[in-house]
């Protein structure tokens, strides 16, 4: 099979070899129309560039790498695809990885992803040890944090205010009637969970309740649907219901709504149901979700620009912590 060089791609095309690479390696150098003119030649040829070699040279491959800590949950999805579009209306391709919560999985597939030289990770991390980005970063690759706030100001991070989150949904509750209230979220290393919890703690402390004895808080191993319908087996369990269950994500309380529903629950009459993220399946379940809106999409994209911007301009990029606020979206599951 005969391979096709860049400089029969530059004949077809009419321009020159470094034109044909400065499309490859940064597209958004070139003009529309000789973008266009290559990239024809480059299908028309059948040319396929040889990236381990183009990598070796640089140091980096055009990849970028993402690490989340579950990939089936659509709000991560949400947020990869808004990585992704960034990422290929630049020229990188991405490299996933799921931590699946397990920080020592995390750090293998950091590995993976530094020997695949990646230019720049983004990732939302499993745990609260700083030392597996700490040596990713001394390699040379750049690091952003997704869904997760930089303490430190040599890091870029896109997050959303979670305490407040956690205030607002209770505060939801509380104003309804609800005086005894679950919480129902994953391990308290996550990040979110905990502060999700706090935010509830400080909306009941504010309405005159005291958490201690008002709010009942359930760890769940994993935050899915199964495991929110393993949650509402354990409220019914438990004896009184609580007047309100707020979910730490949408899957949880898909999976609560369930249980309840299964066993004749009435959802809101007998029992309030909050969820966290508002993926699509919150609007469009049995009993609609009342839910917390992140802006996942834009999370994604954003963070993915500041990325980018790091690697191609290193001497010019600023580091930025950036910050949104969530959002609740009333629907019938706590609307009394």
């Amino acid at each position: 099979m005969t391979t096709v060089s860049i400089r029969e791609v530059a004949t077809r095309a009419g321009v020159s070899p470094g034109t044909v690479s400065n499309v490859l390696n940064r597209p958004e150098k070139v003009a529309a129309a000789t973008r266009e003119r290559v990239e024809r030649a480059v299908r028309e040829l059948g040319f396929v560039r040889h990236g381990s070699a183009s990598s070796l040279r640089a140091g980096h491959s055009r990849t970028i790498g993402l690490s989340v800590i579950d990939i089936g949950n659509p709000f991560f999805t949400d947020v990869a695809a808004g990585v992704e579009e960034v990422a290929s209306d630049s020229g990188y391709a991405v490299l996933f990885g799921n931590s699946a919560g397990d920080p020592a999985k995390e750090e293998r597939n950091l590995l993976v992803l530094a020997e695949q030289r990646v230019r720049g990770l983004l990732i939302t991390p499993s745990g609260t040890h700083p030392e597996p980005l700490d040596r990713i970063r001394a390699r040379g690759i750049h690091v952003v944090l997704v869904d997760h706030p930089a303490h430190l100001p040599d890091r870029c991070s896109v997050a959303v205010d979670d305490v407040a989150g956690g205030t607002i949904a209770a505060d939801h509750l509380l104003a309804g009637g609800a005086r005894t209230i679950a919480y129902v979220g994953g391990p308290s290393s996550i990040r979110q969970c905990a502060e999700r919890l706090q935010g509830t703690r400080r909306a009941m402390r504010q309405a005159g309740l005291d958490p201690e004895t008002a709010l009942r808080v359930l760890t769940m191993p994993m935050m899915n649907a199964r495991c929110g319908q393993r949650a509402a087996e354990e409220i019914l369990a438990a004896g009184p219901l609580p007047e309100a269950v707020f979910c730490a994500n949408d899957l949880l309380a898909l999976g609560l709504l369930r249980g309840l529903l299964r066993v004749g629950v009435r959802v809101p009459d007998d029992v309030a149901v909050v969820g966290y993220d508002d993926i699509d399946f919150a609007a469009a379940s049995a009993v609609t979700i009342t839910s917390v809106r992140q802006p996942t999409h834009q999370l994604g994209r954003l963070a993915a620009r500041l990325l980018l911007d790091e690697c191609d301009n290193p001497g010019r990029h600023v580091h930025q912590q950036i910050m949104f606020q969530p959002e609740l979206v009333i629907r019938e599951s706590s609307r009394r």
